[in-house]
């Protein structure tokens, strides 16, 4: 029985249709009227594997799918000589031709029976019928993958609010959050005059303006302690003299995460909301953002960061895991809670040098560096350190007795930071490694053999060390020293060629078949979410970033401004942005529940352990991650 000869006979058994649709999104929401409707309307069809379903010559599609059993394969052209590419795999439970079908317009991709397969159809009206009246139907219809990564964090941020509660979400915008007509004075107000000014109103900062309303400054109860304290002067010296000058400010469109990550890393904790002329328009206090039972992460970043012992900082890396639980409650989707993560490591890294430098400070001006996951902002609750110091030659001293004056310190770092979590590294990628304490000179020379070398080992450093950052002591020298690698990446065809060639290697756990591949090295059918789910995304993007001058190393943000170059397609940069933060938030998760459990953090889980829809997620998001790789493959004919 062919797709050309098959009869459309409507299913007897309802019930069993609804069971069927019910363990798959986007009706497992949906009311039972309309998912009766939807199983009394569809019909079963059956096609042999090569045949057609779908083609753009078929015209306006009129009919809305869902695979029942088998696979659909869509194919594209690849070149004009005729040749196509597999673009995706839909599966069982999944649907089809979402865009084409709220577009009224033919499909722009062919689908191909991949085996014997069966799919429950509606016609177009049946479908406009619950398109109209399903709100979960039309939210999925209209957002399709976008809308699985909302199911993964709803459910996420539910699971944490059951411990913590529930409060407003860290997408808000300030604007919501703000304290209309915030206390402000001039510069030339005495001190004594603002304290009662903020007494009055019961506000615990004053903003200082100019005639204009434009922010100069910013005093608070805080500074005040600090000029009793230190004896700065009289409470009748202005204002002005006492205010710490240029406040932080942000738009009253931008986020309160963009207000928390400023002020957990900057420790601020107020911040100014300004209009598009800069005018003060409100006020944002860490207590108007966080109003957590337990931690919050203005105050933990703090904390942290004034530490005064070793033992301190070990005490509070405990704090981090009760944060994740409370930022996913908040709302932070996975991107967001990584870069939180990342922000208090780079707190804790600070504190830790600085209580090292108090007590034997080595005279030399460096910079920390933090390569990998670190370095593109993205650890999790399991990391361990790949860091390194660049530092710049003082006049009269040679390279080799900087080195010996920075080296001992750079050990005594990498122990207490082991102390506080951060986990030596087994491939020895650390400061204290002499080969990782260079000068700004030895690190160019280093990055010019590495790039012309292309070796095994080399290929192999590409994913540690062209994703750094600097987290203490200056910030120029490392930029200048990205300015020489990008250019001279940017050059080099035949280095790029090898970049992509190996990036290509790390395929995504999926078979031909669309089963997965499991992890060689883990627990028995186990996969590996951060080497075989986030790292094909993470080289494939970094090469196209580092090919295209992209000075971040996040991968989301890599992934954002090669869309905006024109590199990637909006539209595919979207779907491998939302991707990788499924399997992010999966990963995450995971590790939450490990932590609850008692037991060692992990990257490995056992897709028998998800449910329905988080394993069609994860088949998802790896076939994204093959559709990269063939952008890769085709960009530079591997």
């Amino acid at each position: 029985m062919t797709a050309a000869s098959q009869d459309s006979a409507r299913p007897q058994n309802t019930r069993a249709i609804m069971a069927f649709l019910r363990e798959h999104s986007p009706f497992s929401n949906m009311d039972d009227a309309h998912l009766a409707h939807y199983a009394e309307h569809a019909s079963l069809r059956f096609y042999a594997d090569g045949d057609v379903v779908l083609s753009p010559d078929d015209g306006p599609v009129q009919r809305f799918y869902v695979v029942k059993q088998g696979r659909i394969r869509g194919e594209r052209e690849r070149d004009r000589d005729g040749e196509t590419e597999t673009t995706f795999e839909i599966s069982q439970g999944e649907c089809f031709p979402l865009a084409a079908l709220i577009g009224e317009r033919p499909t722009r991709t062919l689908h191909r029976a991949s085996g014997d397969t069966f799919c429950l159809s509606i016609e177009h009206d049946t479908f406009v019928m619950l398109f109209s009246q399903s709100d979960p139907f039309r939210d999925f219809c209209l957002r399709g993958v976008s809308s699985l990564l909302d199911q993964v964090n709803q459910r996420i941020q539910t699971g944490a609010m059951a411990s913590i509660g529930s409060s407003n979400s860290l997408d808000t915008p300030l604007e919501r959050y703000a304290i209309r007509n915030p206390i402000v004075c001039s510069p030339d107000l005495p001190v004594r005059k603002a304290v009662a000014r903020m007494h009055e109103n019961s506000v615990g900062s004053i903003v200082i303006t100019d005639d204009e309303r434009h922010p100069t400054g910013i005093f608070t109860l805080r500074d005040l302690r600090t000029m009793v304290a230190e004896e700065k002067g009289p409470l009748d010296t202005p204002i002005g003299q006492v205010m710490t000058r240029n406040p932080c400010c942000l738009t009253a469109n931008a986020d309160a995460f963009e207000a928390a990550m400023l002020m957990a890393e900057h420790h601020f904790a107020h911040i100014c909301v300004v209009d598009d002329e800069h005018r003060l328009i409100g006020m944002v206090s860490e207590r108007d953002l966080f109003s957590l039972q337990r931690v919050d992460l203005v105050n933990l970043a703090r904390t942290i960061g004034t530490a005064s012992h070793l033992r301190t900082l070990v005490s509070l890396r405990k704090d981090v895991s009760r944060l994740v639980d409370a930022m996913l409650a908040h709302g932070a989707d996975s991107g967001q809670v990584v870069k939180i993560i990342t922000t208090l490591n780079d707190v804790t890294v600070r504190r830790v040098l600085e209580l090292n430098i108090k007590k034997n400070d080595p005279g030399i001006p460096f910079t920390w560096l933090t390569f990998g996951s670190e370095g593109r902002q993205e650890q999790t609750l399991l990391t361990d350190q790949d860091n390194g110091i660049l530092f710049q030659t003082p006049e009269g001293m040679t390279e080799e007795q900087v080195r010996e004056k920075l080296l001992p310190f750079a050990e005594t770092v990498n122990k207490e930071l082991a102390e506080c979590g951060f986990t030596l590294c087994k491939g020895n990628i650390m400061a204290s490694n002499p080969k990782l304490c260079l000068s700004g000179r030895e690190w160019d020379d280093w990055f010019a053999r590495f790039i012309d070398a292309s070796t095994p080992q080399n290929l192999v450093y590409s994913s540690i060390f062209l994703d750094m950052r600097a987290v203490f002591g200056p910030m120029e020298p490392l930029e200048r020293l990205l300015d020489k690698v990008l250019t001279r990446i940017r050059k080099n065809d035949l280095f790029q060629k090898m970049l992509a060639g190996n990036a290509i290697t790390r395929k995504p756990p999926l078979t031909m078949f669309r089963n997965f591949r499991y992890a060689p090295d883990g627990k028995k059918n186990t996969l590996d979410l951060k080497r075989q789910g986030l790292a094909p995304f993470v080289e494939a993007v970094r090469v196209f970033a580092l090919a295209n001058s992209v000075g971040s190393a996040n991968t989301l943000e890599r992934m954002q401004q090669l869309a905006i170059k024109g590199v990637f397609d909006t539209k595919d940069a979207n779907a491998w942005q939302e991707a990788y933060s499924l399997i992010q938030a999966i990963r995450m998760r995971a590790h939450q529940e490990m932590l609850d459990r008692g037991e060692p953090l992990s990257n490995y889980i056992n897709p028998d352990d998800l449910n329905p829809l988080d394993r069609r997620i994860l088949r998802e998001s790896f076939r994204q991650a093959q559709r990269l790789q063939q952008k890769l493959e085709i960009t530079y004919q591997l």
